[in-house]
């Protein structure tokens, strides 16, 4: 039933209505006051009460000195008197919603989100940049004549290496070069004329055989992540890669001895014949497809391997395990396969982070605040390492030898943070000769202690190992300490300034650099051609 005062209103409406439809209505002055009336409905509220019409009839009488917004993060202005505040009681954030109070939508929420993925990527960025920071660029490539250049081009690969052989023989002198450093090789000379020639003559090529994840599939995280690495970079290379075989002197079969290992090895089965039995299908495969391989008979092949098993691998076909240069980092003479002057031995590096390769690089504290000798900790695995730790764990202050590195010591001191405040970093061979520690140890600034007998040291054929490392025979261990202690402090200064320089050859930088790596490892192979190159008489 329609009460007294709606019965008013409606009979008011239709009046004004029959109004406005029968009579002459002055439009302008009807506009004119429902613009005033307006702006006086907006304005009078405004001015008149200075606290919003839900506190003037809704709000509790509620005794509180500040206010909270419902997103607990803003407080009531401190200009608001205490008199207006007890006077006018605010509504608690649970109370009412007034037109004022600012609620936390999808918009803010994903804003606040932008704002931290913004932070993250900067701080990412900066992490990079300092990252790159540690590098020292090396200087650009010399332009080549055109006329060397054609020359060059006009030669077939046999004779561009027989060529490039000749030129190393009669390497110009070398007395100071402002990139790198004379005491750190055996022959800066040699070494720098090898090089420019291998960069301006040198063409490889890949063959496209082989299904991923074993071929072409780059393993770039753990301690075999040097083969991935080279694979990666290797077949990116607009430098160094030829489309066409014939005019190639190095051909590389790309496939990942880890990546194998996952896909072909049986768990726990101790059985490795399978592995040989797949890489000795593919090089006769490779042989049966192209005429490459029987031309020298696998001479000019080489492949990049440096998970353990890697030379186990080869077994099977006795072309590819006697013929084919193998980089590998089981670089080991004694058993058979690898071969000191045509093989490589190939530096093991940790990498934990693809993104960020150069990470931890640098940072060794000076030598008098360094408080360890010598340090060492990892699993006891191989027979050198438990003789290292019968004789020095728990036995000197100074030799901090451990297995595993116990909690309750990397809390305080990381493994990273030993290595950095340690003069020398034991680094003993595991079930294999070679250790991602010789690396780690360069690249935190502690002078390495080789212990592995029968391991050909990485670059040996152009580095001279002993102006930055130690190494120290197998029988040797007892007297450890003896031999430490016996380098004056003048040759461990010299060492350890040798091995910041040598740094920068054992980086994996984010895009390949000059002398990086990289180009160490391609490098070694390239001489290693070399030198089985015979030179005619005549």
């Amino acid at each position: 039933m329609i009460g007294n005062r709606e019965l008013f209103g409606v009979v008011l409406m239709r009046e004004l209505l029959w109004r406005c439809a029968w009579k002459k209505v002055d439009w302008r002055k009807l506009l004119f006051l429902g613009v005033v009336m307006t702006i006086v409905g907006v304005l009078v509220p405004t001015y008149a009460f200075p606290h919003t019409v839900n506190m003037w009839f809704l709000s509790p009488p509620l005794a509180v000195s500040s206010y909270v917004s419902l997103n607990g993060s803003m407080q009531l202005r401190e200009a608001l008197t205490e008199a207006r505040v007890q006077q006018f009681p605010p509504v608690s954030a649970a109370s009412v919603l007034s037109p004022n109070t600012t609620v936390p939508s999808k918009n803010k929420r994903a804003k606040v989100s932008r704002t931290r993925n913004s932070l993250l990527k900067r701080r990412k960025k900066k992490s990079k940049e300092n990252d790159e920071s540690k590098v020292v660029l090396p200087p650009p490539r010399s332009p080549i004549p055109p006329r060397m250049q054609r020359f060059i081009w006009s030669l077939s690969p046999n004779d561009a290496l027989i060529y490039a052989k000749r030129e190393i023989e009669h390497a110009p002198v070398v007395i100071d070069d402002p990139y790198l450093s004379a005491h750190i090789f055996r022959n800066i000379s040699v070494f720098k004329r090898s090089y420019e020639l291998m960069e301006t003559i040198l063409k490889v090529y890949i063959y496209p055989d082989g299904d991923k994840p074993i071929f072409h599939q780059p393993h770039l995280y753990g301690i075999y992540a040097s083969e991935g690495w080279f694979m990666k970079f290797m077949e990116a290379s607009r430098e160094f890669v030829s489309r066409d075989p014939e005019k190639a002197h190095l051909f590389y079969l790309p496939y990942s001895a880890r990546q194998l290992e996952v896909a072909v090895y049986v768990p726990n089965s101790h059985n490795l014949r399978p592995l040989s039995i797949f890489m000795r299908d593919y090089a006769n495969m490779i042989a049966a497809k192209y005429p490459y391989w029987n031309r020298t008979h696998g001479r000019d092949h080489f492949l990049v391997a440096c998970h353990d098993w890697g030379p186990y691998a080869l077994t099977m076909h006795e072309e590819l395990t006697k013929n084919t240069m193998k980089a590998l980092c089981n670089a080991d003479v004694s058993e058979g396969i690898f071969t000191a002057g045509q093989d490589v031995s190939l530096p093991e590096t940790t990498i934990r982070s693809p993104k960020r390769p150069l990470r931890n690089v640098g940072g060794g504290i000076r030598v008098s605040q360094r408080p360890i000798l010598a340090f060492f900790a990892g699993n006891l695995h191989g027979r050198v390492r438990p003789t290292l730790l019968k004789y020095w764990h728990n036995k000197d202050d100074d030799m901090k030898i451990y297995g595993p590195l116990p909690i309750g010591i990397s809390r305080k001191m990381t493994y990273v943070q030993h290595m950095k405040s340690s003069k020398y970093c034991i680094c003993p061979m595991g079930y294999e000769v070679n250790s991602p520690r010789i690396v780690e140890a360069i690249y935190y600034e502690c002078v390495p202690v080789i212990i592995a007998d029968n391991f050909v040291l990485p670059f040996n054929e152009v580095l001279d190992w002993s102006a930055f490392s130690v190494v120290v025979a197998e029988k040797d261990i007892p007297k450890l300490k003896e031999i430490l202690l016996a380098i004056p402090l003048r040759r461990y200064l010299t060492m350890l300034a040798n091995l910041k320089t040598v740094q920068k050859h054992f980086l994996w930088n984010p895009r390949p650099l000059r002398y990086d790596l990289f180009h160490m490892i391609l490098h070694s192979i390239w001489f290693s051609r070399l030198n089985h190159v015979q030179i005619p008489q005549s």
